[in-house]
């Protein structure tokens, strides 16, 4: 008699050789539960997804009311659905109509590959800049955007005329010229290890972006729908994008993901030709309900107003140790140590004691902490309990 565990190893197409393999029975609030329902704190919200925690009854509430009126009923664009119609004015005033039109995707990924499209089709030029230890994805567009060799030498050849900046470094900026369709960047690196980014060096980078007549486009598929203490992660920086992505969390644990910009950048895929992008199920009802709802449940319960107080109290609590650096804004933060192992070993302790820790693509002998925004005081104290012991039985 197979378990559920061998069906998963036989059936479920595998990403490595080693995956959790964390059998899930259900999930509320903060925690996830295993086969014997025993909890464990989730301290990384799925990758930045769970920012409402788990089974929020306003989400579910609104996927249900959604479901007993229709499903799918036409490739995205072509029907007037009220779901999608209210998130995109939502999304919209919630930059104060600086970008007032959404094109509604499934995915982060997808949003990326659209975005190159966009800009290419908008400046009717070629060239894509990215940073160097950037994550946009795993497609071939997405993945064209990526630095480093050994993650993506399998699976070329990718996209030409990509360009890298080094992060931060404002000497770099000069690669960006009159034939640059788009930069394109993370406001916070996510798989280099939550790498905040220098207020000098956006300044400069959106300085040179408008010199040169090319989009800006800011991914904050991570850093979106409240991660860093505010909606966006731009409105800490008082810069606007020419084109924002979002996912992730913009789907209240639904697939969803957006492209904002001014009307008169995304009418390039209006016309010549037509229909120059197409998705069946962007912007899918269920999903675009679970989302409305999800930022609701962060406006009526002002949610945003601790996220930077719980920041302090991380730090506060994670501080008193030598050889390691903790970093990042809002709850989007990471524990630098100098040993990929040492970190396997504090995740693997971790989990023991109740907590599903994570590392970072990029940057594995880092400590991923991104826990939904809905996490209080006590809980925060036990999680930094429970990391301050694995990091002192581990010489830090």
């Amino acid at each position: 008699m197979f378990t559920l565990r061998d069906l998963f190893f036989k059936h479920v197409a595998q990403t490595s050789n080693n995956s959790l393999s964390f059998t899930v029975s259900f999930a509320k609030n903060e925690f996830i539960y295993d086969q014997n329902n025993n909890p464990y704190l989730d301290c990384i919200s799925g990758i930045a997804v769970s920012n409402v925690g788990h089974n929020n009854p306003y989400v579910v509430n609104a996927i249900k009311k959604q479901a007993d009126l229709f499903l799918h009923t036409m490739v995205y664009g072509e029907h007037i659905q009220q779901p999608q119609v209210l998130l995109a004015k939502k999304l919209s005033d919630l930059t104060h109509n600086q970008l007032h039109q959404v094109y509604f995707l499934n995915s982060g990924a997808e949003a990326v590959d659209a975005a190159i499209k966009l800009a290419r089709k908008f400046t009717n030029r070629k060239q894509i800049i990215a940073c160097r230890n950037s994550y946009h994805g795993s497609t071939i567009g997405a993945m064209s955007l990526m630095s480093n060799y050994e993650y993506y030498s399998a699976y070329g050849p990718f996209l030409q005329d990509i360009d890298f900046i080094e992060f931060n470094n404002i000497d770099s900026l000069n690669k960006i010229t009159q034939q640059t369709a788009a930069v394109i960047i993370e406001l916070i690196q996510g798989e280099a290890g939550y790498i905040p980014i220098q207020n000098e060096f956006l300044i400069a980078l959106h300085e040179t972006c408008k010199i040169h007549h090319c989009l800006l486009i800011f991914d904050e598929i991570q850093t979106g729908i409240g991660r860093t203490g505010k909606f966006f992660a731009f409105e800490h920086f008082n810069i606007v994008p020419d084109v924002l992505l979002l996912a992730k969390a913009l789907g209240g644990g639904l697939p969803l993901s957006a492209i904002m910009a001014k009307e008169h950048v995304l009418s390039a895929f209006k016309d010549n030709p037509p229909l120059g992008h197409l998705t069946t199920f962007g912007g899918n009802p269920l999903s675009c309900a679970a989302s409305l709802a999800a930022i609701e449940f962060i406006e009526t319960h002002d949610i945003l107003k601790n996220v930077q107080d719980k920041e302090k109290l991380f730090f506060k609590l994670l501080a008193n140790h030598s050889d390691k650096k903790i970093r990042g804004l809002g709850l989007m933060l990471a524990i630098q140590l100098n040993s990929d192992t040492t970190v396997q070993k504090i995740i693997a302790y971790c989990f023991e004691k109740g907590l599903l820790l994570d590392w970072f693509l990029f940057n594995p002998s880092a400590i991923r902490i991104a826990p939904p925004l809905t996490i209080n005081t006590e809980q925060i104290t036990f999680l930094c309990q429970i990391l301050n012991e694995a990091l002192n039985l581990h010489g830090y």
